[in-house]
């Protein structure tokens, strides 16, 4: 609403109002599935915006990719249905997948850390150009821009794989993290950015939506339930059985990797 950008006074209420009424749903309702559907249906970014300074169009651009991420991940998410198991490790960690009509497939890695969430989230959202220290699978994450509290453009060099069956990749992407009540959610996209055109050397891949979701477990405030979609066009010819091979394992080393940087 244009005209409550010059109004302070109304904004702050807004946002006020808005973020305890999410408060209160995120406490009234702890299953995981019953509040993506609330954040779904009321946009969570909506009290964000109000509390932010007007952004310029090419901001606001990057602020609704990183919004269109976060929902539909969550819609995907939501739907429980069709979900085919492609790994049980011996700790529990899971991964499933799902053919989507205009998504292609989709891995869904479940798993529960010996962490609290502060310190899952802060590893992924507040050290994310981190990541490279401790995950064999990343050679660099950069961050391009920041936009607001919720929204970076990052660009990310992927390590080269084992025998390197998938050369060189780099992604651009539109990342924004929202935190409502117990529950945390950081979505992404691919996206184009003037300061990161494409590298020599690298295939620029693509991907989203996707996201990860972090949930204390009930009853063990200690320890993160961890839900992490994966979506991506690798580009480039490459079989099938041999992306699905390495987008699955890559998310159980990923889980393995994360609890060996907690436990430092």
């Amino acid at each position: 609403y244009r005209h409550l950008r010059n109004m302070t006074g109304l904004r702050r209420q807004a946002a006020v109002a808005i973020s305890q009424e999410l408060s209160r749903l995120a406490c009234r309702s702890p299953g995981p599935s019953t509040w993506i559907h609330q954040v779904r249906r009321r946009s969570s970014l909506l009290s964000s915006r109000l509390e932010e300074k007007s952004f310029s169009e090419m901001e606001m651009s990057y602020v609704k990719q990183g919004e269109e991420a976060l929902q539909k991940s969550l819609r995907i998410l939501e739907d429980q249905d069709g979900w085919k198991t492609e790994t049980v490790a011996g700790n529990g960690d899971r991964v499933l997948s799902k053919v989507l009509p205009d998504v292609g497939k989709v891995f869904r890695l479940e798993v529960v850390v010996d962490q609290p969430l502060d310190a899952v989230y802060g590893e992924l959202v507040d050290k994310m150009e981190q990541m490279g220290d401790w995950n064999p699978n990343v050679k660099e994450v950069k961050i391009l821009e920041k936009i607001g509290k919720d929204t970076v453009i990052t660009h990310e060099k992927a390590a080269a794989t084992p025998g390197n069956m998938v050369g060189p990749r780099d992604f651009v992407s539109v990342r924004c993290s929202k935190r409502r009540g117990s529950t945390c959610v950081l979505a992404g996209m691919a996206t184009t950015h003037g300061a990161m055109p494409e590298q020599e050397g690298f295939v620029r891949a693509e991907n989203g939506p996707t996201c990860m979701v972090l949930r204390p477990l009930p009853g063990s405030p200690g320890q993160t339930r961890l839900t992490w979609l994966l979506s991506i066009d690798l580009k480039g010819w490459l079989p099938k059985t041999i992306i699905n091979q390495v987008l699955s394992q890559t998310q159980v080393d990923f889980a393995n990797h994360l609890r060996q940087r907690l436990a430092q």
